[in-house]
């Protein structure tokens, strides 16, 4: 038989401008010849887990259809992508997917039922040979249909080729339908957006807020892979000339050992630490200066960490270094001594803002009281340190961004959440209100702390904070 195209395949960036036009003849010749491969018969080892989120999920939406993308790979440069990951509400609910998919809970009865659109094996069509994004020969093998039913433990599953004809018919037919929107545009166009959509992903936030024991071991293996990741960088450091050799050690032992990076790394030397964000990592790294490592690595399971630590590129903290760093070490452990059930979500920014302030007017930086620094109307420290102590930790490195104010910012903190606490200090190199010495001095400590029912659990404690322990750290990790 003469091999045909998927007409109804969806839309995407298949073909590149330089691709040839196949003949007819190369398509039949491709169409036929292969050894069948037996089917996988393994089973997400999280099934179970992700049935249950689903089936809560389920409880919260009678009567809706709920429609959580995976998302499209994104451009990088023309025809070429990042690496793709998942959304992370489709990976709550299934586990990692692949461009393209979608999960549909259909509602039976008073619950629903769990329909998987894949990517279909398509050995045998034009696509296998001539499609960038779905071909096999292009990207790997598929899971398929019936594999992939077998291994999310969903109900039902289909082709993706037919997923445009099943939304066109539910929009059709008007049924009341919930969508996680801006991870997949063709879905996007073809619904109005409705208020039900927010609140749809601001519910999955706050279904995500509370972890299970089987995401605070992933994050416990995520800090884990990220000590070895930071020793990695700590050992570059002792030659290296520049920041790009931190990240590109920090990434090679995350590449190695789990999916990736959670989020760019911050390698910041010098006066690129007083730059909240810098991720260019183009700078020389100088012996004398600081280096701020914000760095996580992400598991398998999409987990990631947020670990900060502040490292004397020398292997020694100068005086003026230390006398700061000791300041934002000793702001960390109030808030991390604040993360206890009950209490505030911005108890511990509350806390180390506290003690940053009344620094900041020990070393004659600030030229007021501690009522006045932190009254809401003035905040004069917030010129030093910018930004918030604490934010939500999970799938995402920002995790649960979607959540109701009164049930994250303004909310209680409750057992199962995990947060970081990560007070800085930033003096610019050109402040004239900071004495010269402190110039150019960015610090910033950053741990991942659980609210657990016996106090604080800091996940990312096996990484050395206290300023001798970091010392002693570097001179360990340079003599193997």
């Amino acid at each position: 038989m003469s091999m045909q195209r998927n007409v109804n395949a969806p839309p995407s960036p298949a073909k590149a401008t330089h691709d040839f036009e196949p003949p007819q003849a190369l398509l039949d010749f491709m169409a036929t010849g292969w050894l069948d491969r037996p089917a996988a018969s393994d089973v997400h080892a999280q099934a179970g887990l992700f049935a249950q989120r689903r089936a809560a999920l389920s409880k919260a939406y009678p009567g809706t259809y709920l429609v959580v993308p995976a998302g499209r790979e994104h451009v990088r440069a023309n025809d070429t992508f990042f690496r793709f990951r998942p959304s992370s509400d489709f990976a709550y609910l299934v586990g990692a997917g692949e461009p393209g998919a979608i999960l549909v809970l259909e509602p039976v009865g008073a619950s629903h039922r769990s329909l998987l659109f894949v990517p279909e094996h398509n050995r045998g069509k034009a696509e296998f040979f001539t499609d960038r994004v779905y071909g096999e020969l292009w990207v790997g093998r598929h899971r398929g249909v019936d594999e992939s039913r077998a291994f999310f433990g969903v109900d039902d599953c289909r082709p993706m080729g037919a997923r445009g004809e099943y939304l066109q018919q539910l929009r059709a037919a008007g049924y009341p339908v919930r969508i996680v929107r801006s991870h997949d545009d063709e879905i996007d166009r073809r619904f109005d957006e409705t208020t039900g959509d927010a609140e749809l992903a601001e519910h999955l936030s706050e279904m995500r807020l509370i972890k299970e024991d089987y995401e605070l071991a992933e994050l416990r293996k995520a800090c884990a892979i990220s000590k070895l990741a930071f020793e990695d960088a700590i050992r570059a450091m002792r030659t290296a000339t520049s920041e790009r050799a931190i990240e590109a050690a920090f990434w090679g032992r995350a590449r190695t050992d789990a999916n990736d990076v959670g989020y760019l790394t911050i390698a910041a030397a010098s006066e690129h630490a007083c730059t909240l964000h810098w991720t260019k990592n183009d700078g020389p790294l100088r012996k004398g200066d600081l280096l701020l490592l914000d760095a996580g690595v992400e598991c398998d399971s999409l987990y990631t960490a947020d670990i900060t630590r502040t490292l004397p590129v020398s292997g020694r903290f100068s005086a003026e270094q230390r006398r700061i760093y000791e300041l934002v070490w000793e702001a960390q452990r109030a808030g991390i001594e604040a993360v206890v059930a009950g209490n505030d979500f911005l108890e511990p920014h509350r806390r180390a803002m506290q003690v940053l302030a009344q620094g900041l007017i020990d070393l004659g930086i600030l030229k007021t009281s501690l009522d006045e620094a932190l009254d809401p109307d003035r905040l004069l420290h917030r010129r030093y340190t910018l930004h918030g102590t604490s934010h939500m930790l999970g799938l995402d490195v920002h995790d649960c961004a979607l959540a109701r104010t009164e049930e994250y910012r303004h909310g209680k903190l409750r057992e199962g959440m995990v947060l970081t606490v990560e007070p800085g200090l930033y003096f610019q190199p050109d402040d004239a209100t900071v004495p010269e010495r402190f110039r150019g001095i960015g610090v910033r400590i950053e741990d991942d702390v659980a609210v657990a029912a016996a106090g604080p659990e800091n996940l990312s404690a096996i990484l050395p904070s206290q300023p001798d322990e970091v010392e002693r750290w570097i001179a360990e990790l340079w003599k193997s």
